[in-house]
């Protein structure tokens, strides 16, 4: 028999070793994408800033994450995509210091995301990196199951 618990927290280890390698690449193409868009030089001074950034951001959320799937499911006070719409910071500040204008940005996003200026905020972990998409996905039945489990699935 397959343990349910051991399962789940092995689906959690991929997932967060996949979220971290795809963190730098994120915030590298959120920083190019907002250059371009405003015709700012993506030159080697905001190069060197967003690796530096893209690193921070892997170590910073990438462990928070790390953290979160290796913790029991009952524990999790959060997900890992609240945690990743965190990540924001990361190009967020890269590109002020570049002079990258906020962008115009629906009602919605303005109250759900305020500190969000470039719009950046994920809707799902497969706006990080398509390949995270049937990770999230496994590892979240997973996690349904083990809750199922343990507390039943009236209905």
């Amino acid at each position: 028999m397959v343990d349910d618990d051991a399962q789940l927290l092995e689906h959690g280890r991929v997932l967060a070793e996949a979220v971290v390698a795809a963190l730098p690449g994120w915030v590298e193409r959120c920083v190019q994408q907002r250059c371009v868009e405003a015709g700012v030089d993506y030159d080697e001074v905001v190069a060197a800033a967003t690796r530096a950034a893209g690193a921070d951001c892997a170590a910073r959320e990438g462990l928070a994450v790390t953290e979160l799937l290796a913790t029991d499911p009952d524990e999790q006070s959060t997900t890992p995509l609240a945690i990743l719409r965190g990540a924001v910071v990361h190009p967020t500040a890269v590109l002020l210091a570049a002079g990258v204008p906020p962008v115009d940005r629906d009602d919605f996003a303005r109250r759900a995301f305020p500190d969000d200026v470039y719009d950046l905020s994920p809707a799902t972990v497969a706006d990080l990196d398509p390949d995270l998409h049937q990770l999230a996905i496994t590892w979240g039945a997973a996690r349904a199951w083990v809750h199922r489990r343990r507390h039943g699935g009236g209905g």
